[in-house]
């Protein structure tokens, strides 16, 4: 297991972490009711040295930033709350408590790994025979916290691959301040968290078919002061109907930068700790319209979740899964439906790849094995490695096996096209395995993808070394299915 497959061609390309690349992160003081006494000190500051020391400020940090006053100003406003007096504060007063209330936060210095590769909604102006694309990696800096980060580029006729200048400053891509939800879909999920009780039907039943947070606050609000009576139940069930609002939010970014500029950065209580090798793929519905999916892992420090992101690369909208097959690691959604209903591949028992089907994107149940461990490279588990790529010949499927060691290695499958649950075809040797040379980083033995792209009959890799940097690959694609052992 320490030879390149002859059916893998290696380009030169390698994403490495960069630590320069930084962004500005809220800092919440531990435990919160220092922000109080925080504020009191930066208050009691005459108006002479409060300007001084925010010039100071943005003289240093101007430079690694765009819009930093704007970003110092929203952290102002997220602790203007904590203020024990109401006087007017200045300009320069707002800016300051801000910037103590701010930290540059080095998003990708520890690893940039996990990516996927889908075709940019824009194709106009190339060269015949090129395809632009968007790449996602998964970025990890300080506390071992995940975020997404892109990078764009063009795989030419015979799939050279070149990617664009890489943004020098970075920003977290901003939240929606009142995003909307529909209220079937919101009270479904109520019900599948086990809140489906009085406390909950009296809170949303006021609400509209779509409502924003703001309107759901009010009603929180509005019932919690006409209620004689507020048991422990009816708080847990406040803090759960909150916690599902704030796990379904939306971010967006602006077109006049570049997409490697925008990070998506975990906002919500379920990722708090990271977002985890989202896998993107580009989904073609009945009618032929298009739309962009990635499901992920929402990790927050104990526990992890599967989620789901529908983008059009301007907005994101974080969405949660409901369902008894929303476990474990690995879902990877179909780019199209099949008999109606949308496709998902998935992972129930950590070791074994499913597949479920569902009428609604939200809700996924039933899932049923489909794949088993079957080499020694693949002993101790085998998952997917992405979204399905629809070939002439079935549903080729990339696959992770681990091996001894924890050697994860990558393989392929071939699913039937018409009925998913029929494994046609398997590779007995792995495609890409760790090498001496990349065996050693962030966890040493690990070859890994979430996706890749199918273009002028080869597919384009792109694949992260031990958990640390990326280096993209190809392989002809009539090679490969010639090569899988027919089951």
């Amino acid at each position: 297991m320490s030879k390149t497959n002859p059916l893998l061609n290696h380009g030169k390309i390698f994403l490495s972490p960069d630590s320069s690349r930084v962004v500005l992160r809220r800092l919440i003081p531990n435990p919160e009711d220092r922000t109080s006494n925080i504020i009191g000190r930066i208050n009691s500051l005459p108006e002479k040295e409060v300007v001084r020391n925010i010039r100071s400020v943005i003289a240093c940090f101007s430079k690694r930033h765009l819009r930093t006053e704007e970003v110092l100003l929203s952290h102002y406003e997220s602790v203007k709350s904590f203020f024990n007096t109401d006087y007017d504060v200045s300009a320069a007063r707002k800016l300051l408590i801000g910037a103590y209330f701010t930290q540059e936060f080095a998003f990708e210095a520890v690893a940039l790994f996990n990516p996927s590769i889908v075709p940019h909604p824009d194709q106009t102006g190339l060269p015949a025979g090129s395809v632009r694309f968007i790449m996602s990696l998964r970025a990890t800096g300080e506390g071992h916290i995940s975020s997404i980060t892109f990078r764009t580029g063009i795989a030419d006729s015979s799939c050279m691959v070149s990617l664009d200048p890489v943004s020098r400053q970075a920003a977290i891509a901003s939240p929606h301040c009142d995003p909307s939800y529909d209220k079937l879909c919101f009270t479904h999920k109520l019900a599948e968290m086990g809140f489906d009780n009085d406390f909950s039907k009296s809170v949303i039943a006021p609400l509209d078919d779509s409502f924003t947070i703001k309107q759901l606050h009010e009603s929180l609000s509005g019932f919690i002061r006409g209620s004689h009576r507020y048991s422990e139940n009816d708080r847990l069930s406040h803090d759960k109907i909150l916690w599902l609002a704030y796990s379904n939010y939306e971010v967006r970014v602006s077109e006049e930068l570049p997409l490697s500029y925008w990070v998506i950065f975990p906002a919500s209580p379920s990722e708090k700790n990271g977002i985890e090798d989202a896998r993107f793929v580009r989904f073609v519905d009945d009618d032929d319209s298009v739309r962009y999916f990635a499901t992920y892992t929402a990790y927050d420090g104990k526990a992890i979740l599967p989620q789901l992101i529908e983008t059009d690369f301007k907005s994101f909208k974080m969405i949660t899964l409901n369902g008894d097959a929303i476990q474990n690691k690995g879902m990877a959604l179909f780019p199209r439906k099949i008999g109606g209903k949308y496709a998902m591949l998935s992972r129930q028992d950590s070791e074994s790849i499913f597949l479920v089907y569902s009428d609604n994107i939200h809700f996924w149940y039933d899932p049923v094995r489909i794949v088993r461990p079957k080499y020694d490279w693949e002993f101790m588990q085998i998952g997917n490695c992405g979204s399905p790529v629809e070939t002439e010949a079935g549903w080729l499927v990339l696959t992770h096996g681990v091996g001894p060691l924890r050697q994860y290695s990558i393989g392929a499958i071939l699913l039937d096209r018409a009925d998913p649950s029929k494994v046609i075809g398997r590779l007995e040797e792995p495609l890409i395995v760790p090498t001496e040379t990349f065996r050693d980083g962030y966890v040493p033995n690990v070859v890994y993808t979430c996706g890749c792209l199918l273009h002028n009959g080869k597919l384009i890799i792109p694949y992260a070394l031990s958990d640390s940097k990326t280096t993209i690959a190809t392989v002809d694609l009539r090679n490969l299915l010639a090569a899988l052992h027919v089951e």
